[in-house]
């Protein structure tokens, strides 16, 4: 199908940011739940842990949606020092909060994420747009606060002046992990199939940054995990 033809009109339809982990899991969810027509939106950027765009794919085959990954993968060539894209850089254990998440920060990314969305939506007269981001991330992702989201709403607006506009959502906002893992449960979204591990192995490591808050969201949700983990052990304390 052409994404270019602007002849094209889908007023119903959300373009979904699917990246394959547990947030755009539900997101994807949500809007199925909401009677949307899907077109899920996967960006190969580079990423070492490359599995999660099999999971995005998974997935989206099990809500039977429209899926097309996005290839810019010499994005992340450049992007030396981030620890997703660069495989001289460690991918560190521990805490979300900890400075040594800061580490994980790809600059920009949701910009470019949501900004590639947006002009697939444009191209299609699409309803909106919508993101996965949470507020429970914005201790490392600058891109990850409602500030950021306001900005995204005004430059897509601007950028796109005169043609049909989507609306930007980011249902996620102001929820915590548990809360979008609650809310994933209760729709019957497979987050047995997607992928959050940064480190890229067969099994989710248990211990980086985005395994333990996986871990811990499951946890503070009182909800069965449905995930294998090398190590479903380890505790590490908040900073």
């Amino acid at each position: 199908m052409d994404l270019q033809d602007a002849s094209h009109n889908d007023p119903f339809t959300a373009v979904v940011v699917l990246s394959g982990g547990l947030d755009s899991t539900t997101l994807l969810a949500h809007y199925s739940a909401l009677r949307f027509k899907l077109v899920a939106v996967t960006v190969d950027y580079g990423q070492r842990h490359s599995k999660e765009i099999d999971s995005a794919r998974t997935v989206a085959r099990h809500y039977g949606t429209e899926h097309h990954v996005l290839e810019v993968a010499g994005f992340g060539t450049l992007l030396s020092g981030v620890a997703l894209t660069d495989a001289e850089v460690t991918v560190p254990d521990g805490h979300f909060a900890e400075k040594a998440m800061r580490a994980t920060v790809v600059p920009n990314r949701n910009a470019v994420l949501a900004n590639l969305a947006t002009s697939v939506a444009v191209s299609r007269r699409a309803d909106l747009v919508a993101l996965g981001m949470h507020a429970g991330d914005h201790f490392v992702y600058p891109d990850c606060r409602p500030v950021f989201l306001d900005a995204l709403r005004q430059l897509v607006a601007v950028a796109n002046e005169g043609f049909t506009t989507p609306r930007i959502e980011a249902p996620f906002m102001t929820w915590s992990k548990a809360d979008i893992a609650r809310h994933g449960v209760g729709l019957g979204a497979p987050l047995e199939l997607s992928w959050s591990c940064y480190k890229g192995g067969s099994i989710h490591c248990g211990t980086c940054g985005t395994c333990y808050e996986r871990r811990e969201a499951f946890r503070e949700a009182d909800l069965l995990d449905p995930t294998e983990y090398v190590d479903s052990v380890t505790r590490f304390t908040a900073p």
